[in-house]
This record gives structure tokens, C-alpha cells and sequence, in this order.
């Protein structure tokens, strides 16, 4: 395990999300703004609490039960692509206050929200939530297509107290991460043919130099073929975690 020279301190813990029966790994980070909790829900979903508020992204319903979840203050969608955008699951967890902050095309689909394209910058109860690209260079469908054209999905900055959280969504290692300043925690996608390989991965990694990386969205890819590759690189601590 390699050292990491942070000023976050990082422990992780199991607890007990779904009427004591659903087992879901967390982390905690400390930040000047208080105690960030990281659950680990499955494939891009995941769960954020921040203080009082809890912030939802790209819940799905075929990784957790969403009427026993706590109810969202903000709900991040990244993509309209079924693994993404669940409408019954945010029918579940909305309530008086929600804020969904989703792309146009999700918008539509959900009937409602606050549309964000890339580069754009909001300040939702208190936290700084930037929307970046999020597409396929190399990776495409046999008709040619991008399998995430540009333009189309985000990916989403957030920032707590001091800290930086990057969560990707589907994207590969685009040439716009070159310009992600001080990420301290970055959630990175890696299953072919549909977001990123670990060579990928590992280069994305070397463009903006996370303190602590997260891949997620990873399917059956092989996670040790990733720590592998940045063995070497001791300003980044790799974390596996269990994502149903």
C-alpha cells in the first residue's frame, strides 16, 4: 500500500443501507466543510452525504432499492444511457427541494430539471458543481458512432470545503482533463468497448494527478491490471471498492 501525503484523512467502513439486509462499502473523507461519505451503490451509482445533504448520482434501480434510500437534496445524472438515468428511482428519492441537475437529453426524458451542458458552473446548497465532457474517442459502435458522442453527456466536478471530487460518467481519457486543477478524489470509468481501458485509465491518471483514484463503472475488467500500471506512481493511492 503506498503512503499517501494528504491533508484528508481516509477510513473506510461497511454499513447497512437497505433495512439492514444490503451491505454497501463507504468511505469518509474530512474536509474543511465537514465529513464527505462516499457509498459505493454499483456500476456508475453512487451516494453522497455531506452534512445534511445527500446527494444521489445516476441512481439505478437494478443496484439498490430506492424507496428505503434517503431522500435527495441533489440528484446528478450524467447520461441518458439506461445504466445512468433511471426515472423510477428518482421518482423515488425526489422531494420537496430536489435539485436535478442532468443534460438536456435527460431532461427530456425525465420530464423536469435543471439542464447543465458541458463547462458550466452551479452552486447547489452550498456546493460548487461544474459539468465537464464526458465522450468516446476511440471506442465507437459499428455504424462509426461514438458510443458517447461529444457534447452529449457530463461529467461532474464537486467541491467540498476544500476538497475536489471528479466523477467522470462515461467517458474516455479526452484531451479537456489536461486542464482539471487539484482533483483530490477522481471516480473513473473502465470497461471496454464502452468507456476506458486501464492503459486508459492510467493515462488519464498522469494528465491531472488525482491524490486518491477511484475506478468505477469497471464491469468484469480486471482492477489489478490498473495498479499495476501505476505502481509507480506515488502521488496517487488506487482504491478498490465493491460496486455491486
Amino acid at each position: 500500500m503506498k503512503k499517501l501525503t494528504l491533508s484528508l484523512f481516509l477510513f473506510s467502513i461497511s454499513i447497512f443501507v437497505l433495512s439492514g439486509q444490503t451491505t454497501y462499502e463507504s468511505d469518509i473523507i474530512k474536509t474543511t466543510g465537514g465529513d464527505l461519505k462516499m457509498t459505493f451503490i454499483g456500476h456508475g451509482t453512487l451516494l453522497f452525504e455531506y452534512n445534511d445533504l445527500v446527494i444521489h448520482i445516476d441512481p439505478v434501480s437494478r443496484y439498490a432499492e430506492y424507496s428505503e434510500m434517503p431522500k435527495a437534496d441533489i440528484v446528478l445524472i450524467t447520461h441518458h444511457h439506461g445504466d445512468h438515468l433511471d426515472t423510477n428511482s428518482i421518482n423515488k428519492i425526489k422531494k420537496k427541494g430536489s435539485v436535478i441537475i442532468c443534460t438536456e437529453v435527460c431532461a427530456e426524458k425525465i420530464g423536469s430539471g435543471d439542464i447543465m451542458g458541458n463547462d458550466e458552473l452551479k452552486r447547489i446548497y452550498g456546493i460548487k458543481v461544474e459539468s465537464v465532457p464526458a465522450y468516446n474517442i476511440v471506442h465507437k459502435r459499428e455504424n462509426g458512432e461514438a458510443y458517447h458522442p461529444k457534447g452529449v453527456g457530463n461529467g461532474y466536478i464537486l467541491t467540498f470545503g476544500d476538497t475536489k471530487v471528479y466523477v467522470a460518467g462515461d467517458t474516455e481519457n479526452i484531451p479537456e482533463m489536461k486542464n482539471f486543477d487539484n482533483i483530490d478524489i477522481a471516480f473513473l470509468p473502465m470497461n471496454v468497448p464502452y468507456t476506458m481501458t486501464p492503459e486508459m485509465v492510467a493515462d488519464a491518471v498522469k494528465m491531472f494527478n488525482p491524490k486518491i483514484l477511484y475506478p468505477y463503472h469497471y464491469g468484469s475488467t480486471n482492477v489489478n491490471e490498473l495498479i499495476e500500471l501505476l505502481k509507480d506512481k506515488e502521488d496517487c493511492e488506487v482504491r478498490i471498492r465493491k460496486l455491486k
